[in-house]
């Protein structure tokens, strides 16, 4: 069994920081972590010599992401699913869930079968994690479509998401859905009562339909202010509703685009570390640069750090998730350890997964990320195995 020993960093651990720590692995898992001064035993281990200038932090967790390097979950190959495994730890991600679109029945059943096979066959350490799917759509408004294919939008329906969890092996982990559609509510309340995150997300409701669904089961918010009926002062709208329900957890994507950075300071005050997850919303053009892509069906344009469809509408974005930690801390001056909470442990809570994941502790997989000083990602480990150096 090959033994990992990270030393001399500050290691951000589940219950505290330890300066000059370390962090011992085996196989797939951490088996110990504390000061120097009281270091283990290490023969056998590789040694990995850090100093007070990095810091080993949780892999942080996407669960909201198309694409990458070319790559996208509707593509439905192993191949697509891998690319982004192995690209993902160059941004400090070592799992995520493999996010679908709204696209025709086939499209997305087709989807689903792939990525359940490569959750069973292909995961492995060493690379992303894929930790299951959210399905963005198709039951969502048609008002608030964004680059979602409006023509493939459909009212929500229990017997399709049925069929489609079977597709799914079991997989689906987190829906985004419009509650106030025909059937909106009792789908959501369908959700809770099977263990699948309900989000509101792409829905144009007001502050009582919102709240009716709160009490229905959602628990959660799909890129907050982005593809959602805004804050009006007469009418708070899905963001007000948001914002004053504690819970309900919401994504955000802090790219300084999909949101103003004055708006993220906004939100931050108002649901503060525990109460927001950082996502990318990433499609296939992220590490590709300029040019035209498709997603979900149709074209979209990248230019500079923006991605939009041809009537300039946002596309999801181009943005890698250790960009989205830098912002963060720039836009609201919060600590590493708030960007931890929202990076590593919230996502790991909002799925069930807190008892292997989200932070740095004995018994947890070895999925490890060295930041430097300037929060750049030097190393990153995915269940004990390297998966990515600077």
């Amino acid at each position: 069994m090959n033994r990992l020993f990270l030393k001399n960093a500050t290691v951000y651990a589940e219950k505290e920081r330890i300066e000059q720590g370390y962090v011992l692995v085996e196989g797939e898992k951490i088996v110990d972590i504390g000061p120097m001064s009281s270091q283990p035993d290490v023969n056998g281990a590789t040694v990995i010599e850090l100093d007070s200038h990095h810091f080993v932090v949780p892999g942080f967790i996407d669960i909201h992401i198309h694409g990458a390097a070319g790559a996208d979950v509707m593509d439905a190959t192993t191949d697509a699913l891998q690319t982004m495994a192995t690209v993902l730890p160059k941004e400090g991600t070592t799992s995520f869930l493999a996010t679908t679109m709204t696209a025709s029945s086939d499209l997305i059943e087709r989807a689903l079968q792939n990525t359940a096979h490569y959750i069973q066959f292909h995961n492995r350490p060493g690379e992303a994690e894929v930790i299951g799917i959210h399905l963005e759509g198709p039951f969502i408004s048609p008002k608030r479509a964004g680059a979602q294919h409006p023509r493939n939008i459909m009212e929500p329906n229990i017997q399709l998401f049925k069929k489609w969890q079977e597709a799914a092996n079991g997989y689906i982990r987190l829906v985004t859905l419009a509650p106030e559609e025909k059937n909106g509510l009792e789908l959501t309340a369908y959700l809770k009562e099977h263990g699948v995150v309900a989000s509101i997300g792409h829905s144009d409701a007001i502050y009582e339909e919102v709240k009716a669904a709160i009490q229905a089961g959602i628990t959660h918010a799909t890129h907050l202010f982005n593809g959602m009926r805004g804050i009006h002062h007469r009418e708070p709208g899905v963001a007000g509703a948001v914002l004053m329900h504690d819970e309900v957890l919401c994504e955000i994507i802090v790219d300084g685009i999909h949101v103003a950075p004055e708006m993220v300071r906004f939100a931050y005050r108002n649901k503060g570390s525990d109460g927001m997850v950082l996502i990318t919303d990433a499609m296939r053009a992220k590490c590709l640069g300029a040019g035209v892509y498709e997603l979900g069906g149709q074209e979209v344009i990248v230019q500079g750090e923006q991605a939009t469809l041809q009537d300039g509408t946002l596309a999801g974005s181009i943005l890698k998730l250790k960009d989205a930690v830098k912002k963060m801390i720039e836009f609201t001056g919060c600590t590493l350890e708030d960007v931890i909470r929202m990076g590593s442990w919230n996502p790991a809570k909002q799925l069930g997964i807190l008892e292997r994941k989200g932070s740095i502790r004995a018994g947890k997989d070895a999925d490890l990320v060295v930041l430097n000083q300037e929060y750049e990602v030097v190393m990153t480990f995915c269940r004990g195995k390297l998966a990515y150096s600077k």
